[in-house]
C-alpha cells in the first residue's frame, strides 16, 4: 500500500496549496468583516454596533430542583440550576494556609454538542473553570450574608448552544435561578461581552455590544462586564492589540452599561425579585443561638440528647463553637419542633415556675428531680412535704413523677426545688373552698354552742301571728258564699221548665 507521504499532493510551482488557499480565504473574510464594521457600522448578522441579539427567558423550567432558569440570547443558550444545602455541605478549600470553606459555588459546563462537535467528554477544562469563576465572582456582591440566609448555594450552568458570550449568559442565568429558588439576593445581575475593531493607520475604532463567535475571533477585544443597575461586579478583558486608550475604555464601559440595563429590563419582565417562598423540595434551615457553656447540655452524654432530638423530629442539628445551632429538616414543622426542644434544654428556669418532673436520684439529704430533658434540680428533704420527713424514701421513689416549684437559681446554674410549697398552697386553697356557702355565695356562720354568746345584732321581725279562732258550740257560723246565678241571657233547666209547663207540671 502507498504510504501517506506518497498520497500527499505534490507542490507544483506557481500553484498554491490547500493550506495557503485556506489561509488566504480567512484573511479575506477577516478584512471584509472588519472593513464593513468600521466603514458602514454593519455587523456580520446585520446588527448595529450597540444592538443586542434577541433575548428569551424562562424560569422554573425544571419542577424538581430548587430553582432553574433558561437564558437565551441569539444562538447562545444556557440552563442554570440552583441547589440549596446545609452548612455542612460547604466546599472545603485545600490550601497551604488555614482551611477555608465556600458556601456559594458556580460550576460551568461546556459540552461539545453546544458547538456541534463530537469529542470525548472529560473533566472541566481550564476554560470551563475560568468561566465558572468569573460568573461566580459576578454574584458575590449581591448574595445574602450567612446570618440572613444560612444555606449553601450551588449553581450549575449547562451550555446548551454556544455562539459567543456563554459566560455572561451564565451570569444572567445564575441571577434568575437564584431568584427562582427564593434566595434573597440584593439585586439582579446581568452580563454582556463587548468587542472592538480598530484601524491602526487611521485611528478609527468601533465598539461592539454582545459579540458573537465570529466577532470574537476576528475582533481585537473580548471585554466581559457584569453588574447591577448601580455598578459593576466583575470584569474580564482579553485583547489582541498592544493596548487600548483611556477613551476606548470609557466608551466601552458606557456602552456596556446601556447594554446591561437593557438585559436587566428583559430579565425583570420575567421575574423582578426573589420569590417569597422557597421550593417545597428545598430543605428548611433554622438558626438559634445558645451560650457556649450550654453546648454540652444539648449534646448530652455521648451525644444521647442530640440524637434523641434528631430521631424524634426527623431533623439534622449542627452546633458551632460559638453556640450557633443550625437545624435542618425536610419541612418547617419538623425544624420548629427541634427548635422548641433545644430551647427547653437551654432555657434557665425562673423562680416561681412549676414543673412536672421525675425523681432520678435519692440521697439522704434530698432528691434530684429532672424538670427538663437533661436538666435536674435539687429537692431538699425539708422541702419535700409539710412537717418533718424522717427519710426521703418514706415519701418519694425513684421514677416517681411529682410537681415541684423553683425556689432558687444559683449563680452556677444549680436549681433548688420545693414540693412543700405547692402542697401547702394546695391545702390552703382546699380549706378556703371547703366551707359551705349560702345561696348568695357567702359563707354561713357555724351554729352557736350552748352557753356561747350570741350576736348583739337584733333579729329580723316577721309578720304578727294570726289570732286563733274559737272552737266548739260557740264557734260562729261560717259565712255562706252566695251561689252565682247564670250568666246574662241563660237560664237554669228547672226555671225554664216551670216557665213552659207551669209549677205543677214541673214539680
Amino acid at each position: 500500500m502507498p504510504s501517506e507521504a506518497q498520497l500527499s499532493p505534490v507542490p507544483v510551482a506557481g500553484v498554491p496549496t490547500a493550506k495557503e488557499v485556506g489561509d488566504l480565504f480567512d484573511a479575506l473574510v477577516k478584512e471584509l468583516v472588519r472593513r464593513t464594521i468600521l466603514e458602514h457600522g454593519e455587523r456580520p448578522d446585520g446588527r448595529r454596533p450597540d444592538e443586542i441579539r434577541e433575548i428569551w427567558i424562562q424560569v422554573g423550567v425544571l419542577p424538581r430542583p430548587h430553582g432553574s432558569a433558561l437564558f437565551t440570547r441569539g444562538q447562545t443558550q444556557v440552563l442554570t440550576v440552583c441547589t440549596l444545602g446545609t452548612k455542612e455541605e460547604e466546599q472545603f478549600l485545600d490550601t497551604l494556609g488555614i482551611e477555608e470553606t465556600k458556601r456559594y459555588m458556580h460550576h460551568y459546563n461546556f459540552p461539545p454538542f453546544s458547538t456541534g462537535e463530537i469529542r470525548r467528554l472529560r473533566g472541566p477544562s481550564r476554560r470551563d473553570i475560568g468561566h465558572g469563576a468569573l460568573a461566580e465572582r459576578a454574584l458575590l456582591a449581591v448574595l445574602p450574608s450567612e446570618e440572613e440566609f444560612p444555606y449553601t448555594m450551588r449553581l450549575v450552568s449547562e451550555v446548551l448552544s454556544s455562539n459567543g458570550s456563554t459566560s455572561m449568559a451564565s451570569v444572567c442565568g445564575s441571577s434568575l435561578a437564584l431568584m427562582d429558588a427564593g434566595v434573597p439576593i440584593r439585586k439582579p445581575v446581568a452580563g454582556v461581552a463587548m468587542g472592538l475593531v480598530t484601524d491602526p493607520e487611521s485611528g478609527r475604532y468601533t465598539i461592539l455590544t454582545d459579540i458573537q463567535g465570529i466577532e470574537d475571533a476576528l475582533g481585537d477585544m473580548d471585554f466581559k462586564v457584569a453588574g447591577t443597575r448601580d455598578g459593576i461586579t466583575a470584569i474580564q478583558m482579553d485583547i489582541k492589540v498592544m493596548g487600548i486608550t483611556p477613551q476606548i475604555m470609557r466608551d466601552a464601559l458606557e456602552q456596556a452599561r446601556r447594554g446591561r440595563l437593557f438585559i436587566l429590563d428583559k430579565m425583570c419582565e420575567v421575574i423582578d425579585a426573589p420569590r417569597p417562598e422557597m421550593s417545597p423540595y428545598a430543605p428548611r434551615i433554622l438558626r438559634i443561638k445558645i451560650k457556649p457553656e450550654q453546648i454540652g447540655e444539648v449534646i448530652g452524654p455521648g451525644g444521647r440528647v442530640i440524637r434523641a432530638i434528631q430521631e424524634q423530629t426527623g431533623s439534622k442539628i449542627s452546633i458551632e463553637e460559638d453556640g450557633t445551632v443550625f437545624i435542618t429538616a425536610a419541612n418547617e414543622d419538623s425544624a420548629r419542633r427541634a427548635v422548641r426542644e433545644i430551647e427547653r434544654l437551654t432555657r434557665v428556669p425562673e423562680v416561681g415556675e412549676i414543673f412536672y418532673g421525675r425523681v432520678v436520684t435519692i440521697i439522704p439529704s434530698g432528691a434530684f428531680v429532672e424538670i427538663l430533658p437533661g436538666k435536674d434540680g435539687f429537692l431538699n428533704i425539708s422541702e419535700i412535704a409539710p412537717g418533718r420527713v424522717r427519710s426521703v424514701e418514706d415519701v418519694l421513689k425513684v421514677g416517681q413523677e411529682i410537681n415541684v416549684m423553683v425556689i432558687g437559681v444559683r449563680p452556677d446554674g444549680k436549681i433548688n426545688l420545693s414540693r412543700k410549697a405547692l402542697l401547702e398552697k394546695e391545702a390552703a386553697e382546699n380549706a378556703a373552698t371547703a366551707a359551705p356557702a349560702d345561696g348568695r355565695g357567702n359563707q354561713t356562720r357555724p351554729p352557736q354552742r350552748p352557753g356561747c354568746a350570741t350576736s348583739s345584732r337584733p333579729e329580723r321581725q316577721g309578720p304578727p301571728p294570726r289570732k286563733p279562732e274559737p272552737r266548739g258550740p260557740n264557734r260562729p257560723p261560717r259565712p255562706q258564699a252566695k251561689r252565682p246565678g247564670p250568666p246574662p241571657g241563660q237560664y237554669r233547666i228547672g226555671d225554664r221548665l216551670k216557665e213552659l209547663l207551669g209549677d205543677e207540671d214541673a214539680s
